[in-house]
């Protein structure tokens, strides 16, 4: 059976609407809470909060998420560049309501870092990110969008260990599609051979 086109539209712009808007959500909360650590917590020691559960502490990171690549700031600011564009790209398959939700904290993340790197002193794509979360016997500070992006990657794995397809099918029922049989009329035919076999008229 083939989809009408209208329907596939109809879904194409709801998916994105969703993705841009946790995208959204994402980059605000992770702009704002940035804007608070850097006018509180400059010349303070780390706030410890939640029985120490959570500690706020600010430093800027040159590297990529969790400190990693501090050498390599330009590079990794285009690779996010890249990253986002193909994001983008792909958000044009989306009909999978888990995908778009992954795609749209990987988005929001991505554009959170990038734009301490693009605005951010010492410069254009040298710009260092604002890092202030930091948990008990973890070895890296870091911010929301990093979360952001740890929560998609988590996210992705699972939709992808699962055999989900970011148009929300599975291969399982893609076959089903390509051979034009859905699983109901293929068992609809199972049980009219086997009434054959029996000279019983299906009715």
């Amino acid at each position: 059976m083939i989809a009408d086109p209208d329907q596939l539209r109809v879904r194409r712009i709801w998916a994105l609407t969703v993705m841009f808007c946790v995208a959204t959500v994402v980059l605000t909360a992770d702009a704002i809470s940035k804007a608070q650590v850097l006018g509180k917590l400059p010349g303070h020691p780390p706030v410890r909060l939640l029985h120490g559960l959570v500690t706020l502490d600010l430093t800027f990171n040159a590297g990529a998420a969790f400190g990693v690549g501090t050498s390599y700031t330009a590079v990794i600011a285009l690779i996010v560049c890249g990253v986002i564009v193909s994001i983008i790209r792909t958000a044009r398959r989306l009909r999978s309501l888990a995908w778009t939700i992954a795609l749209g904290l990987l988005l929001g993340g991505a554009m959170g870092n990038l734009g301490d790197r693009l605005f951010r002193a010492p410069g254009l794509l040298r710009g260092r990110v604002v890092d202030w979360i930091n948990l008990p016997h973890f070895p890296w500070t870091f911010n929301l969008a990093d979360a952001s992006i740890t929560c998609a990657a988590v996210l992705v794995l699972v939709l992808a260990l699962r055999g989900v397809r970011i148009d929300g099918t599975s291969p399982a029922h893609a076959a089903d599609r390509i051979e034009g049989v859905s699983p109901v009329r293929a068992a609809d035919g199972d049980s009219a051979a086997r009434l054959a076999d029996r000279g019983e008229c299906p009715s």
